[in-house]
């Protein structure tokens, strides 16, 4: 019998690559979306296959008419605070309301159970909704899929093709960071909604590369020269955060404010993934580091 699987978020470009996969599985696939979402992105969700549910994100009661009959709620949902705690917390209401089973929050990022509270305000916000989903009754899981691999293409201190650098914290050269790409992290994400004994935490990584390992790489793919450098101690980035972040009192409204960057970039070089679930689902393949980086560096 197929599962009807609900993904709010679905316009998104993670959602809208979840709704492909889990409808490539003959899955019954309900995109929730705002009744003002745009209709050049409803058109593709209708073209894939998907069923259609505008409501407006306020209503629970809304959410749990089009949540009936429903296996899980996958939510790809991302924003501040109104969006990942208040509205993700008016999905999950309307899910137990309709008495869904499972539930895949929008943690789509690196694992922060391990890292200290306030050292990244988004990891705040998902940390905060976990509590709230974790005192319910629904089956949980999390898909930690460290940072996408498409940020390795605009030019980060972890790799940059304008000025041919490749970049670290502390003594870090060797610390492997978790990356894994869209397509990647979408196609485990539908294997998990279809997992009715899917785990609590799940972490992948389409490759896991040092900033040692990444110079490696671009030597092969590039007769450029590249150069690697230290930018500054551990506890000296944490430093220039908290002061990056005090001078811009605006970014607290805004989703990737320059100092929200550095404290992903923190993260990473904080703690990385040590039980990958990767082989869980034995028939996805992974893109490898080589062949990611290939695929835009000339």
């Amino acid at each position: 019998m197929k599962k009807n699987i609900l993904v709010a978020g679905a316009t998104g470009n993670l959602g809208m690559r979840i709704c492909r996969d889990l409808i490539k599985q003959d899955t019954n696939v309900i995109a929730l979306v705002r009744n003002e979402s745009d209709p050049e992105k409803i058109k593709d969700l209708l073209a894939l296959g998907a069923e259609i549910a505008a409501v407006n994100f306020d209503n629970v009661e809304e959410i749990a008419a089009a949540c009936k009959g429903v296996n899980v709620v996958v939510s790809v949902l991302a924003g501040l605070r109104d969006v990942v705690v208040d509205l993700q917390k008016h999905l999950l209401d309307g899910a137990i309301l309709a008495k869904v089973p499972r539930f895949i929050p929008s943690d789509f990022c690196t694992d922060y159970n391990s890292l200290e509270p306030g050292q990244n305000r988004n990891f705040d916000l998902r940390r905060e909704f976990k509590a709230f989903l974790d005192g319910t009754a629904i089956r949980a899981s999390s898909v930690f899929n460290g940072a996408f691999a498409d940020i390795l293409k605009y030019n980060t201190p972890v790799l940059n093709l304008k000025t041919n650098s490749i970049s670290y914290w502390g003594e870090k050269a060797d610390w492997k960071l978790d990356f894994t790409t869209m397509d990647d992290t979408a196609a485990f994400t539908a294997e998990v909604a279809l997992d009715d004994e899917a785990p609590r935490n799940l972490q992948i990584a389409s490759f896991q590369i040092s900033p040692a390992m990444i110079l490696d790489e671009v030597r092969k793919i590039t007769d450029r020269h590249f150069a690697m450098q230290k930018i500054a101690g551990m506890d000296e980035f944490a430093e220039f955060i908290v002061k990056q972040r005090a001078e811009n009192p605006a970014g607290e409204n805004e989703l990737y404010a320059k100092w929200q960057q550095s404290q992903y970039l923190y993260s990473m070089f904080s703690t990385h993934h040590q039980e990958l679930a990767n082989h869980r689902y034995p028939t996805l393949n992974w893109t490898g580091a080589a062949t990611y980086l290939k695929s835009f560096i000339k």
